[in-house]
């Protein structure tokens, strides 16, 4: 007789995460007019490290995470524009390709036209930020991997402060974590910083929580 398989450890059902790795206590509820769309990468949902989830804790009415990598066109269509809001992706310019698969700086891609940098003028609450939860080279596959992706107007950040997120590596200070991105972008779209700096606080000790535990 073999023995049964270990249990699995209690879930938070909010957060995700083991209830002895529970986030939710650094949750501030804000309300965003800005609606956020997070495409995550699957192989993001299940990492420590990810501050998606509590971005997603932080703005439970105006943020939906989604996951996958190449998404069907007919479902991506109606995730970027159902509802009538304008999508605006958070990414740096991706013009071409150096390799086939992966999207690189500066490489012309034939057949395809590098989207209006024009952030759209539409007041906040008509604006759907849209947003690559994955590594910089996962987020470079899945803008190849959905075409639809590449059309839209791209937000640039404007002055943002160097990434607060020291449990993670990066390859630039400007890297920042999924949930900084979008407290910039939003507070830049809204004109409203002081609305999102409880997500920033709340950052911080979800940080030191994650640091704490892979010291242990």
């Amino acid at each position: 007789m073999t023995d049964p398989l270990p249990s699995r450890r209690p879930e938070c059902g909010a957060c995700l995460r083991a209830q002895s790795a529970c986030i939710c206590r650094w949750a501030a509820p804000v309300a965003s007019s800005v609606e956020l769309l997070i495409l995550q990468h699957p192989l993001e949902v299940r990492n420590a490290k990810n501050s998606a989830r509590l971005l997603h804790l932080c703005l439970p009415e105006s943020s939906r995470i989604v996951v996958g990598e190449a998404f069907a066109p007919g479902d991506l269509e109606t995730l970027l524009h159902g509802g009538g809001r304008t999508p605006l992706l958070l990414y740096p310019e991706t013009p071409g390709v150096a390799t086939p698969g992966v999207a690189t700086p500066g490489v012309a891609t034939p057949g395809v036209t590098a989207p209006d940098d024009a952030v759209p003028d539409a007041q906040p609450a008509a604006l759907r930020l849209v947003l690559l939860d994955a590594t910089w080279r996962k987020s470079r596959k899945m803008l190849y991997l959905n075409p639809a992706l590449q059309w839209l107007p791209r937000l640039a950040l404007q002055a943002a402060p160097p990434s607060a997120y020291l449990i993670r590596k990066a390859h630039a200070p400007h890297q920042l974590s999924t949930l900084e991105a979008a407290v910039h972008a939003l507070a830049q779209l809204e004109g409203a910083p002081a609305r999102y700096r409880p997500l920033l606080a709340a950052f911080d000790g979800f940080v030191q929580q994650q640091a704490a535990q892979f010291r242990a």
